[in-house]
């Protein structure tokens, strides 16, 4: 084979591809500083209600320097299509408690409310509502707290959860792969690329996650365990918990949305320890039990022990 018909023809394509790809990057990147600069400007003037009759609540954790940057978060939420009827932010320390900046106190006087609990690491931002519920009849949805959510994120999550109430429901789904009877490397899960279910499906919670009632009464049941099994990996906990409780894991569209990150979100972040160190993949072996990932490699159809 020549070269001009080998892989030297494939160069110019890729060196094409590569540069489209860093050209929407960095699209990306100016229409989120474009988005947060318009979100902060909308807290300083919107007397709008952060709340609504949306039958769910919203619930999101901060913590550090993302206390000044988290009213992005929740003001992309506010000036959803639909608005949550419970907006909840939980902190974890007296000190920021007592210092939120005034974009936070400028939400709070539209509805938004503040709770200070103890630190859970990222298991913050559902557990503290989950424990002090005594019966679930509403759906919670998590977000993250370094995220600009578009319009559509929490009306498409809750049509989502009415086309199967029953689901977990996420606008980010991976799928665990399983070989030789283990779970490979975090690395080499693919994306989802459809709405189905199946036990493999892992939910990401950067994107935004709906719990039906049944999930947090199961997340109620278990408790704190994850301090001990996986107190970083708030994902990893929430999979196991639905793939034992026989709840299915579905993704809201066929392909996985990862929306704008907050400019200046990101200097403290679980993703390099979790990911780029592997510590999911060791989590993911000493929580996995061989029913588990039997039920994973089965999509869902092998019974777990209860």
């Amino acid at each position: 084979m020549t070269a001009s018909g080998g892989i030297g023809s494939l160069v110019p394509p890729l060196r094409l591809r590569a540069a489209v790809r860093r050209g929407r990057k960095g699209w990306k990147r100016l229409a989120a500083h474009g988005s947060a600069l318009c979100l902060r400007s909308l807290n300083l003037l919107s007397q709008a209600p952060v709340t609504g009759s949306a039958p769910v609540v919203v619930s999101m954790t901060t913590h550090g320097e993302r206390i000044h940057t988290v009213s992005i978060a929740l003001e992309s939420i506010a000036s959803g299509r639909v608005r949550p009827r419970r907006l909840l932010l939980w902190l974890d320390s007296e000190a920021l408690m007592a210092d939120r900046p005034a974009a936070v106190r400028r939400l709070e006087s539209r509805g938004l409310e503040v709770l200070l609990t103890s630190n859970y690491g990222p298991h913050t931002k559902y557990y503290p509502y989950v424990a002090g519920t005594d019966h679930h009849t509403l759906p919670l949805v998590t977000a993250d707290d370094d995220i600009i959510y578009p319009r559509s994120w929490l009306d498409l999550l809750i049509r989502a959860h009415h086309a199967d109430p029953e689901a977990v429901h996420g606008h980010w789904v991976n799928v665990m792969q399983v070989r030789a009877s283990r779970v490979v490397p975090y690395s080499d899960w693919r994306r989802a690329r459809d709405t189905g279910a199946a036990g493999g499906n892992f939910a990401l919670g950067v994107s935004g996650v709906i719990y039906p009632p049944a999930m947090l009464e199961e997340l109620r049941r278990q408790g704190d365990g994850f301090l001990a099994a996986a107190p970083g990996a708030d994902d990893i906990w929430l999979h196991r918990t639905a793939l034992r409780a026989g709840i299915p894991v579905r993704q809201v569209r066929t392909a996985p949305r990862h929306f704008p990150i907050i400019p200046g979100s990101q200097e403290s972040s679980l993703m390099a320890e979790n990911v780029g160190n592997r510590r999911n993949d060791f989590l993911i072996t000493g929580l996995y039990a061989a029913d588990d990932i039997l039920a994973i490699a089965t999509n869902g159809d092998h019974q777990l022990p209860k």
